[in-house]
């Protein structure tokens, strides 16, 4: 039985290994396994965007930079569908639908709202009306599978939850409801001190970062002076060899931090340095990448528009 799979970034900024390991990863692995009938949809959600960015020029800097980040990691538009959330109007639309049975206190328990009410943050009503938007972007194309990070399984829990409720309410069976897949041991990435890897604490390596670039934040890593065995260090070679590749290598370095940096600065920038090159090469031709994008917006809005029609005869308003 032929399964769609949606999956999206926010273009809030240039994506970092966490990024890629966590999540994007998995957007290949998933394209590159697809079954005759299965489709992949790459969403790039810069209406969700909106929540963080208020310049037109960083936002259509940023989308354009994740379109090429897409196309550079080995998402290949011919077997997914990449396109921008803003492109296709039905998101927005069911997103207001779903509002209309959904409940404050609903969403007064997702993660981010709590933490936002938690540090006394003023919130957007887009910031916590966040969940339904997604329900909408999940549930418009018949989603099977959504790949994400360990942080955002409960948004694809409120996906399945608005499923059930608008079905229930409505007594039709509209909405399938999606799956969560995520990669055990890799979903949440450490940063360089230790944390998870995030822009916000300033621990990031880049996805496409330059050699001098992962040099500095390779020697910038904390170490554990206590140990023979730098874990900050492991942990994030342990993304790039099994254990059974780097045991003789910290066997015979231990306490040697430095030498132990040293070779992961090494395989680091192998990892990165295909995907840099191609990253480079479609930078160079931006209206391929434009073209890519237009023909992505036709396809999603064909699948998108055609459940939108669904839902608005089950609604009584079509």
């Amino acid at each position: 039985m032929s399964k769609i799979i949606l999956s999206g970034v926010k273009p809030t900024g240039r994506p970092h290994i966490g990024n890629y390991f966590g999540a994007m990863k998995q957007f290949v692995d998933l394209q590159n396994k697809l079954a005759s009938g299965d489709h992949n949809f790459i969403m790039i959600a810069d209406y969700h965007g909106l929540n963080f960015i208020h310049d037109q020029a960083t936002m259509r800097e940023n989308t354009l930079n994740l379109a090429i980040d897409y196309l550079a990691i080995g998402i290949d538009p011919v077997k997914s569908t990449i396109f921008k959330q803003s492109d296709v109007s039905a998101h927005t639309e069911l997103g207001w639908i779903f509002n209309t049975i959904t409940t404050m206190p609903y969403l007064m328990r997702a993660h981010a709202f709590k933490d936002a009410e938690a540090k006394n943050k003023e919130i957007s009503v887009g910031a916590f009306d966040y969940p339904m938007l997604m329900a909408a972007d999940i549930l418009l194309y018949n989603t099977d599978i959504v790949p994400v990070g360990q942080d955002q399984k409960q948004h694809v829990e409120y996906a399945r939850d608005t499923a059930l409720k608008f079905n229930h309410i409505f007594k039709t069976e509209t909405f399938k409801l999606p799956d969560v897949l995520t990669i055990e041991g890799v979903a949440v990435v450490p940063g360089t001190d230790g944390q998870k890897m995030s822009k916000s604490y300033g621990n990031t390596i880049g996805l496409f970062a330059t050699r001098e670039e992962i040099t500095k934040a390779v020697m910038g890593i904390v170490t554990d002076s206590g140990s023979d065995v730098p874990k900050n260090v492991y942990a994030m070679h342990r993304l790039l060899k099994s254990e059974a590749e780097l045991a003789p290598l910290y066997e015979a370095n231990k306490g040697k931090y430095k030498a132990l940096k040293d070779a992961l600065v090494e395989d680091i920038d192998a990892f990165i340095k295909p995907m840099r090159e191609r990253r480079e090469e479609l930078a160079r031709d931006i209206d391929k990448v434009h073209a890519v994008l237009a023909e992505g917006a036709i396809k999603a809005r064909a699948q998108a528009d055609m459940k939108l029609a669904e839902v608005k005869k089950v609604i009584g308003v079509l």
